[in-house]
């Protein structure tokens, strides 16, 4: 007597686990094996796999999995559309998330808190908070007028009342409001609800912090921002290079230069790895409060560090030199920058011929003007201006 078949809902445990584990691959090919003994799968089935080929960034398959699923008449649910909807996201097709989410109750199906909160952290990853902080509206009275302009002032009173309605939020819904309040530079808000996560036990990832951080530097509350650091730090949440940078981006832009000067010497001596960007951001500062030198030893380093000085960098220290003079000393920078592959851009060509202007240098604007049409560089309001100075 030959042995009975498992039930499907067996192998849906077993792909669930490996799914779990990130053997992607194995579930596709159980899954063929699946299909080999004459069991058939089902929609939870199939909304693993949707997971699993849309972890592994290939939406497309997740989207021939959907087709399965609606030609074998089954209704796809929240867990479905969530798996697509974030795979989308991952490949930055926001729109094309956010055009699928209008459509869930085609298929008719609700979306839960997971699939609103994984279009909202899209949505606000790319830069349209509104839209993201009006899903919150929609979310708690269900109209469905995706897009309409929303005022952040009522942003927590929908936050509670989703909660109201039994979404319990976490780390990442909490994330999501923060960042919108900080964007809208309404810190003040954004605090209250980074204290409302600490009295419910709810620890804050290295995400919220870097939100808190730019909210609060954006407001030059640079104290406040030295303060939560001190508590990121206790509460053993790890700092990445986005934090450091946005701390040395910070505290130059508020004037704070000597500071962070100071951790970005620590910074190194600790051996944090630490990007272009936060090199740059301290060149910046270091230039403007007339430290030259300190800058220019500081952009020599970045070949010892592994470092290769983009458009940004250069644009900053050609700036410096500019503005003390060293006119020959930017314009051999300049050159070394096209030696080196970095292609100038509009902000270089306007810096280098203002800086030749200051020292009646005619010829060398009309160059660098017959340079800038060489390079098919698109001249702005700047540029005219300085050619009507001329």
């Amino acid at each position: 007597m030959r042995p009975s078949r498992p039930p499907v809902t067996s192998f849906n445990i077993l792909f669930g686990c490996l799914a779990k584990t990130k053997h992607y691959d194995t579930v596709l090919s159980l899954f063929k094996r699946l299909n080999s003994t004459g069991l058939f799968p089902n929609l939870h089935t199939h909304s693993i796999l949707i997971n699993c080929f849309c972890k592994m960034g290939r939406v497309s398959h997740g989207f021939v999995v959907l087709g399965r699923i609606l030609r074998s008449c089954f209704t796809p649910d929240a867990v479905t559309f969530t798996s697509l909807i974030k795979g989308l996201c991952a490949e930055s097709r926001i729109m094309e998330a956010a055009v699928l989410f209008t459509k869930l109750r085609v298929f008719g199906c609700e979306p839960d808190v997971f699939t609103y909160n994984t279009l909202i952290n899209g949505l606000c990853r790319t830069g349209h908070t509104i839209v993201a902080l009006n899903l919150f509206e929609e979310m708690a009275n269900g109209n469905g007028k995706f897009g309409v302009f929303y005022r952040t002032n009522r942003a927590k009173e929908l936050f509670v009342s989703m909660e109201s309605m039994g979404c319990k939020h976490d780390v990442f819904s909490y994330s999501i409001l923060i960042n919108g309040y900080c964007k809208n530079k309404e810190v003040d808000e954004a605090l209250s609800l980074h204290s409302e996560m600490l009295s419910k036990g709810i620890k804050p990832t290295v995400v919220t912090y870097g939100t808190l951080f730019l909210g609060l530097f954006e407001v030059h509350q640079v104290e406040h921002a030295l303060k939560l650091f001190d508590e990121m730090q206790r509460n053993d949440v790890a700092a990445n290079t986005h934090i450091y940078t946005t701390f040395i981006d910070g505290l130059c832009k508020n004037g704070y230069i000597v500071e962070a000067a100071e951790l970005f010497r620590t910074l190194r001596v600790l051996k944090c790895e630490l990007d272009i960007i936060s090199y740059s951001c301290l060149i910046d500062g270091l230039c403007k409060i007339g430290k030259l030198e300190t800058a220019w030893e500081l952009f020599q380093s970045l070949s010892r560090v592994g470092l290769m000085a983009d458009v940004v960098t250069y644009n900053i220290m050609i700036h410096g030199l500019c503005n003390d003079g060293k006119m020959d000393k930017a314009h051999d920078l300049f050159l070394d920058m096209e030696a080196k592959g970095v292609e100038p851009d509009c902000v270089t060509f306007n810096t280098l011929m203002l800086g030749f202007i200051r020292n009646n240098e005619t010829s060398k604007v009309i160059e660098l003007l017959h340079r800038m049409d060489k390079r098919n560089v698109m001249p702005d309001a700047s540029t005219l201006s300085i050619v009507v100075d001329l």
